[in-house]
C-alpha cells in the first residue's frame, strides 16, 4: 500500500509521520535526521504487512533518483542518505498545537491490521523531535512485536 507519508527510522524502529502538504512532515524528519535518525522516504511510503509487523520502504514506483533525499522547503531536494526498510514502531499524526490534549486516551490506532502506537504533535514546536523520540521509546513498552 502507497501512503503520502514520510518515514525515518530511530534507533532501528519506523516512524511514519502523515499529515497534510506543508504541514511540516518533512521539517520534522529533517530535524530528526539532524538528530541520527535515517531517512526511510520522502513524502511517499510503501506500508506492507509482514509477518504481523507492518514494514515501510522507499516506495518502488518511486523514480530510483530521489532515494535517500528529502526537501528542504527554501533550499530543494537535499540528498540525506537512505535507511534500508523497517518496522513501523509510531505512527505521528500533525496537528495544530491548540488541537492537541494533555494527556491523549487512545494512544493506538490499526493500520493494515496491526496495532501501533500514535501520536498527535504539533510540529513547528522545538520539542517536537524530542517528543517523538519519547514516543518511539513508550511505542516498544505498549506495543509489544509479535
Amino acid at each position: 500500500m502507497f501512503i503520502q507519508a514520510t518515514c525515518v527510522a530511530i534507533d532501528g524502529r519506523g516512524v511514519l509521520i502523515r499529515g497534510a502538504p506543508g504541514s511540516g512532515k518533512s521539517d520534522l524528519a529533517s530535524r530528526l535526521i539532524d538528530g541520527g535518525a535515517a531517512l526511510v522516504a520522502d513524502d511517499g511510503v510503501e506500508l506492507q504487512a509482514e509477518n504481523g509487523a507492518l514494514m515501510a520502504r522507499f516506495p518502488p514506483q518511486a523514480p530510483p533518483e530521489l532515494k535517500g533525499k528529502i526537501e528542504v522547503r527554501g533550499l530543494g531536494i537535499v540528498e540525506v542518505g537512505a535507511g534500508p526498510a523497517v518496522r513501523l514502531a509510531l505512527l505521528v499524526d500533525l496537528a495544530t498545537p491548540e488541537s492537541i490534549g494533555r494527556a491523549p486516551e487512545n494512544q493506538t490506532e490499526p493500520l493494515m491490521g496491526i496495532e501501533l502506537f500514535r501520536i498527535r504533535l504539533a510540529p513547528f514546536e522545538a520539542s517536537a523531535p524530542t517528543k517523538v523520540r519519547l514516543a518511539v521509546r513508550q511505542a516498544s513498552r505498549i506495543i509489544r512485536p509479535p
